[in-house]
């Protein structure tokens, strides 16, 4: 009987033991099948010793839909890449070793950072190596001085710049691509929402973002890209009304649409611009309370200005604008203004030919002065020597 029981355990025993071994025989032979990518061979998944990643090893676990952590702040770290937008994108050719120094080992070592916000503070200089210029140039920004002072929320670059899915957005001789233009106001209204409302409901913002002209100014048309000064500044309103004219006195954009060309001109030209330049090449620290271009036609809400609510062709419109700073304007005081056009046959008639009739009248009464001066002078030069003559 004791034989009899000592036999059926060993059986057992050799049928669990062979059972075991068919196990793991088969699932080393299946788990690299199914884990590994067709374009990544496993024996690449781990790099030699001393030799870095490359982007298959990393895409191996990576490009895998899912992958988190969850950080101390119980904000998610999202660590899921799309390897197809990553290959459409301007750093395809970067090693995502460049940029992640510290993590070429598996495991990786362990993230220090206690929510999301530090992650990106922690991670931005990396832009330096590769944009140094760029880099830079965003030192003296208004964000980077409110990075310094404490403000973590200020905009820091992988705010405007996704580093895994960033498009290129200059052609060969760097100038800006028309779907790089469109995509701006959206990238500024992550941060600034309000402002990119009212920009939409502006002449310049209904033409972009609903017509998709890019002739029109875009944010960093008139902010700047990566230098973007403290627009809140006396120097930035001063230096305003040349911003506007970048746009305002090019004949190949405003001829297009059949707007005057001299903005600046007739605008330095009366008392306003006049003090405005003045205040800008003398003190341009020195607040002026002479209006500047956006006094009149507002900021990123500016419209059309032949719209029936708001539009400055208007005249109660107009006298609104004025009464900002002329509380006392009655309703003849905008008849003077010329809408930033020099008089001509067609605008400012009356004015074209009054300027016209002095143009003639001026120099022939001057010139009639100074023949008569001349004259004058001659005769009496003549009498003298006459008289001379006589003695």
């Amino acid at each position: 009987m004791l034989k009899l029981i000592s036999s059926h355990r060993l059986t057992f025993v050799i049928l669990v033991l062979g059972f075991g071994l068919v196990v793991f025989a088969l699932g080393g032979l299946v788990r690299p099948v199914a884990a590994s990518p067709a374009s990544a061979p496993i024996q690449n998944i781990v790099p030699a010793q001393g030799e870095l990643p490359d982007n298959a090893a990393c895409l191996f676990c990576h490009e895998k839909p899912g992958m988190s952590r969850t950080l101390p702040s119980g904000e998610t770290l999202s660590l899921t890449i799309d390897s197809s937008h990553f290959a459409d994108s301007a750093h395809k050719d970067i090693a995502c070793s460049e940029c992640h120094t510290n993590i070429v080992t598996f495991p990786h070592p362990d993230l220090q950072v206690q929510t999301l916000r530090e992650f990106s503070l922690q991670m931005y200089t990396v832009c330096q190596k590769c944009h140094e210029e760029q880099y830079n140039k965003t030192l003296d920004s208004v964000h980077m001085r409110a990075v310094a002072a404490g403000d973590t929320n200020a905009a820091v670059c992988t705010d405007c710049h996704n580093p895994h899915t960033q498009p290129v957005i200059t052609d060969q001789n760097g100038a800006l691509l028309p779907e790089a233009r469109l995509s701006i106001p959206e990238i500024c209204a992550r941060c600034h929402s309000a402002i990119y409302d009212a920009y939409k409901q502006s002449v310049h913002g209904a033409a972009l973002t609903q017509e998709g002209n890019t002739d029109v100014p875009t944010c960093i048309d008139c902010h700047g890209v990566h230098n973007i000064v403290d627009p809140t500044t006396n120097a930035f309103r001063l230096q305003s009304p040349q911003i506007c004219a970048k746009c305002h006195t090019n004949p190949a954009i405003m001829d297009k649409y059949g707007i005057s060309t001299q903005v600046l001109n007739s605008y330095v030209a009366d008392f306003h611009g006049t003090t405005v330049t003045l205040f800008e090449k003398i003190t341009p620290d020195q607040v002026t309370n002479k209006p500047v271009c956006f006094d009149c036609h507002g900021v990123h809400d500016i419209k059309r200005v032949d719209d029936p609510v708001y539009g400055l062709q208007m005249k109660q419109n107009l006298l609104k604008a004025c009464q900002r700073c002329h509380p006392d304007a009655n309703t003849s005081f905008p008849d003077a203004w010329m809408s930033h056009y020099i008089p001509s046959p067609t605008h400012s008639a009356i004015v074209y030919y009054v300027n016209l009739f002095y143009k003639f009248f001026i120099p022939a009464v001057i010139g009639s002065m100074v023949i008569f001066v001349l004259s004058d002078i001659v005769r009496r030069l003549i009498e003298r020597l006459k008289g001379a003559k006589h003695v």
